[in-house]
C-alpha cells in the first residue's frame, strides 16, 4: 500500500470520524462551551454601539437615593421620575428589565403608569412561569412530565400604559448563556423585549419597510396598515410584530426579495442609517427564533449609567457633564460589577472566577445591539461545517502520514495555529463561528497518533503487497483461500444463484486491426478502467477479461432482488461510462453492448495440472453472452432477460420480444433496459407506449398496423434500432408468414 494512498485514506478516516462525532449532541455542547469561549477570549472586547445605554440599578444608586438595597422595594415613583427624565432628554426607547407583577401603593403605581402613558415609548418585561405537570393530569396516556408555561403580565395600570410588554428569559447559572430567543417558543412565539424594543426603534422606517414588502408580495403587504401610527394604534406592538413574523414565515423568499430591492435602491447612498436599520429589521424577522449572543466584552462594556446619575442626583455640581441620551435606546435593570450573589446574574464566556458575571439587562441590551448591527453570531451552515471538518481531516491525515514523524508533529502544530488564526479572523470580522474543538483537539492529535501507529504496522508491508498483487488477478476470497492453504486451489467450486453480465465493444476486431498493439493496450486499459467503475460501485465481481469483453457476476445463495438490481444499475453505468469515454477520445468510438441474465452459476477454480483459472460456467453464463450478442442484431445497447427484471421496480424498460436463440430449445423473453425511472424523459415514455402497442399488433400478425406503429416509435424517439428491426421483420413476415402454430417467438439463426 503506497504511502500516498495511506495518507489519503487516513485523512478520509479522520474526516469521516470528525463528521460522525459532529452529529452527537455532546460534541456540539463541547464546541459551544470550549470552542466559543476560546474564540471570544482571542477576540477580546469590541466596541459596543453608541446608541445603546444601560441604566444600572445597583448598590451605589440605592445608597445615593437612600432606598433599600433590594430593588423590588424601591418606590415606583423613582421609576416614574426616571422615565420622565429620559423622555425629556429624548431617549428613543426605554426598556425595563424589571418585573412589576405585584401592586404597591395606588399612588406609586399611578405615578409610574402616568409617566409610561406620557412617554409612549416604554417596554416592560413579562416573566414566564413554568409548571411541571404529569401527563395524567392533562389526560395524556404517556406517564411523564410536561411544562405548562404561563406569561405573567405587569399589573393592569402599567401594562395598559406601556408601549408594550414582552418576556425575555435566560437560563440560570451554572449553565452558560450563549443564546437568546427573538421569539419565545415556549410562550407561543411571543416576541421578546429586545425584538419589541428594536421594532419600536425602527418604527421610523415602517413606511419604507411596507413599501419594500409591497414590491416583494403585494398580497401579504395588504395585511399590514400603511403607516406606523395606525399600525401600532390598531394592532398593538406585539400583535403587529407577530403579524409581520407570520408573513415572513409563510414565504421565506419574501425576505430575499426585500433585501434585493433594498440593495437596488439608492437608500444606501442617500441615507445610510435608514438603509442599515431596514436591512437589520428584515433580517430580524427572517431569522431563526434562537440566536447566539455576540458579546461585546466583560460587564460594563456597554455604555452604563448608574440609576441615580440618570435621575440627576449627583455628589458634585448639577452642571457636571452628563451623557447625551437623545435618540438612545435605554435598558433599565440590575447591573453590578460583582453579581455572583445577585438574582439577575448569568454565567457567560466573559465570566471570571472572582465572581464577575454579566447581568440580565446587559444581555438584553447585547441582544438588542446584535439586532441593530445585524451582528449575531452565525455558526457556519451544517453543509459547510461538515465540509470544513472533512477537509481538515483530509489535510491532517495527509500531512501526518506523508511527512516523517519529526516533521509531521511541528507541521500539524503550525497548521493548527493557521487554522485558529483563520477561525479567529472570521469570528472577529463578521461573527462567523467556525468549529475549533473537533478540528484542533481531536482530529489533529488523533491524526498524528494514527500516522505513527500506521508506520508501526508497515512491518508487514511485504506480505500485504503480495496479497494485493494476487488480488489484481483473482477475487479476494480466493486470495484468502490461498493464504490459508494452497491445496484449496484444486477444490471444486460452488453453485450459486446470481446475475451474470457480459459486455463487449462493437467493432473491436476492426479497431484492433487499425491500431498498434501498444496503442490498443493503452486504449483498452483506460476503457476498462472507466467501465469497471460502475461494476465495482455496485458490488459486482469481475470474473473474466478477454480482449474487449467483460464477465461480471453478482452472487447470492438464492434469488434476491438486490443483486439483480445492482447488476442492472451496473449495466446502465457501463453504457454511460463507455459513451463518456468515447466522447473523451475523439474520433475513436467504442460502442458497448451489454447483456444480463440470472440463474444458477458454477463458480470456482477451473483447470488442471499446473494451470487453474477462477471462473464461472453454466447455461446462465452462456445465455448472458447470447444477450450481449443479440444487441448486434436488434440494434440495442442493453438487453436483459425476464428472469432479471421479474419483481424489480425502478427501471424503464420495454419488452424486446421472445426469442429462441441459436442452439437453445426454450425461448427467452428479452427486454431492452433503457434507464432508471426517475431519469426517463416524457418523450421516451410516449415512444415506449407506442412500441408496446406495436408489439401487440405484431403478435396478432397485424403486420401493416405493427409496422406503422414501429415507425411512429422511430419518429417519436429518433434513432431506434429495435423498432427498425421489427419494421424489417414485419415486411419479411408479410411476404413470408411464419409457420403455424406461431406464438410470437422469433428464431435467431446466428449467435
Amino acid at each position: 500500500m503506497s504511502r500516498l494512498f495511506t495518507a489519503v485514506l487516513l485523512g478520509f478516516l479522520l474526516g469521516i470520524v470528525g463528521m460522525v462525532i459532529s452529529f452527537f449532541h455532546f460534541a456540539h455542547e463541547i464546541e459551544e462551551d470550549a470552542g466559543l469561549a476560546l474564540l471570544f477570549k482571542l477576540r477580546g472586547a469590541r466596541k459596543a454601539p453608541s446608541e445603546v445605554v444601560v441604566v444600572s440599578i445597583d448598590r451605589e444608586s440605592s445608597e445615593h437615593l437612600n432606598v433599600s438595597h433590594n430593588p423590588d422595594r424601591w418606590p415606583r415613583s423613582l421609576h416614574a421620575r426616571l422615565v420622565d427624565r429620559l423622555a425629556r432628554e429624548g431617549a428613543h426607547v426605554i426598556t425595563f428589565d424589571l418585573y412589576f407583577i405585584e401592586a404597591t401603593s395606588a399612588e406609586e403605581d399611578q405615578s409610574f403608569a402616568e409617566a409610561l402613558r406620557k412617554a409612549r415609548n416604554v417596554v416592560l418585561a413579562e416573566p414566564l412561569r413554568a409548571k411541571e405537570v404529569r401527563s395524567s393530569e392533562t389526560g395524556g396516556s404517556f406517564m411523564g412530565e410536561h411544562k405548562i408555561v404561563t406569561v405573567l403580565r405587569p399589573i393592569a395600570p402599567l401594562s395598559q400604559s406601556a408601549f408594550a410588554t414582552a418576556p425575555f428569559v435566560l437560563p440560570r447559572i451554572p449553565v452558560r448563556v450563549n443564546q437568546y430567543w427573538t421569539f419565545q417558543t415556549a410562550a407561543g412565539d411571543s416576541p421578546t423585549f429586545p425584538v419589541v424594543s428594536f421594532q419600536l426603534y425602527a418604527l421610523r422606517v415602517y413606511d419604507d419597510f411596507v413599501r419594500l414588502l409591497k414590491k416583494a408580495s403585494p398580497n401579504q403587504a395588504g395585511r399590514l396598515p400603511g403607516d406606523a401610527e395606525t399600525a401600532v394604534k390598531t394592532r398593538g406592538a406585539v400583535r403587529l410584530i407577530r403579524d409581520i413574523r407570520e408573513i415572513f414565515e409563510s414565504d421565506p423568499l419574501i425576505s430575499e426579495t426585500m433585501l434585493k430591492e433594498l440593495e437596488q435602491s439608492d437608500l444606501a447612498a442617500s441615507d445610510g442609517t435608514r438603509y442599515r436599520l431596514l436591512k437589520s429589521l428584515i433580517k430580524m424577522y427572517a431569522g431563526a427564533n434562537r440566536r447566539y449572543l455576540n458579546f461585546y466584552g466583560p460587564p460594563r462594556t456597554l455604555n452604563t449609567i448608574p440609576f441615580y446619575q440618570a435621575l440627576g442626583v449627583r455628589e458634585g455640581s448639577e452642571s457636571e457633564h452628563r451623557p447625551d441620551l437623545k435618540g438612545k435606546i435605554v435598558f433599565v435593570g440590575f447591573s453590578e460589577i460583582l453579581l455572583a450573589e445577585r438574582q439577575d446574574s448569568f454565567h457567560t464566556v466573559f465570566s471570571q472566577p472572582n465572581g464577575v458575571f454579566i447581568s440580565g439587562v446587559e444581555i438584553a441590551a447585547t441582544a438588542f445591539s446584535n439586532l441593530l448591527e445585524d451582528r449575531s453570531l452565525k455558526p457556519i451552515s451544517s453543509h459547510y461545517y461538515l465540509i470544513t471538518i472533512f477537509a481538515w481531516g483530509i489535510l491532517v491525515g495527509f500531512v501526518s502520514r506523508m511527512a516523517p514523524t519529526l516533521i509531521a508533529v511541528p507541521g500539524i502544530l503550525v497548521l493548527s495555529v493557521l487554522y485558529l488564526i483563520a477561525a479567529h479572523y472570521r469570528f472577529s470580522a463578521d461573527g462567523t463561528w467556525v468549529p475549533v474543538v473537533i478540528s484542533l483537539f481531536l482530529q489533529a492529535p488523533v491524526g498524528v497518533f494514527a500516522a505513527v501507529l500506521w508506520s508501526y504496522f508497515e512491518t508487514n508491508k511485504e506480505r500485504q503487497n503480495i496479497r494485493k498483487a494476487l488480488a489484481y488477478y483473482v477475487p479476494d476470497e480466493i486470495v484468502e483461500q490461498l493464504a490459508r492453504n494452497l491445496a484449496d486451489i484444486k477444490k471444486g467450486g460452488q453453485i450459486v444463484y446470481g446475475a451474470c453480465l457480459f459486455a463487449d465493444v462493437a467493432g473491436y476486431t476492426t479497431l484492433a486491426e487499425q491500431m498498434a498493439p501498444e496503442q490498443l493496450n493503452d486504449l483498452m486499459h483506460k476503457y476498462l478502467e472507466a467501465t469497471f467503475e460502475p461494476i465495482k460501485r455496485n458490488g459486482g465481481l469481475v470474473i473474466e477479461l478477454k480482449g474487449d469483453s467483460i464477465l461480471a457476476i453478482w452472487k447470492s445463495m438464492r434469488r434476491e432482488a438486490a443483486p439483480l438490481e445492482k447488476a442492472c444499475l451496473a449495466a446502465l453505468g457501463i453504457a454511460n461510462a463507455a459513451n463518456r469515454f468515447s466522447d473523451s477520445v475523439g474520433t475513436l468510438k467504442l460502442p458497448t453492448r451489454v447483456g444480463v441474465h440470472a440463474g444458477e452459476i458454477f463458480l470456482g477454480n477451473i483447470g488442471a495440472a499446473d494451470h487453474y483459472e477462477y471462473g464461472a460456467a453454466g447455461d446462465t453464463v452462456n445465455t448472458a453472452s447470447r444477450m450481449d450478442s443479440l444487441n448486434k442484431f436488434l440494434g440495442t445497447q442493453i438487453l436483459v432477460t425476464d428472469e432479471v427484471l421479474f419483481g424489480l421496480d425502478g427501471f424503464f424498460t420495454r419488452e424486446a420480444g421472445r426469442f429462441r436463440l441459436k442452439g437453445k430449445t426454450h425461448p427467452v423473453v428479452v427486454h431492452e433496459l433503457i434507464c432508471r425511472i426517475e431519469e426517463c424523459e416524457e418523450k421516451q415514455k410516449e415512444a415506449g407506449a407506442i412500441f408496446s402497442e406495436a408489439i401487440r399488433a405484431f403478435r396478432r400478425r397485424s403486420w401493416d398496423e405493427a409496422k406503422e406503429k414501429f415507425r411512429q416509435s422511430i419518429c417519436k424517439s429518433g434513432e431506434d434500432g429495435l423498432a427498425r428491426f421489427y419494421v424489417k421483420l414485419c415486411e419479411d413476415y408479410k411476404n413470408n408468414p411464419p409457420e403455424e402454430p406461431w406464438e410470437g417467438i422469433i428464431p435467431m439463426q446466428e449467435k
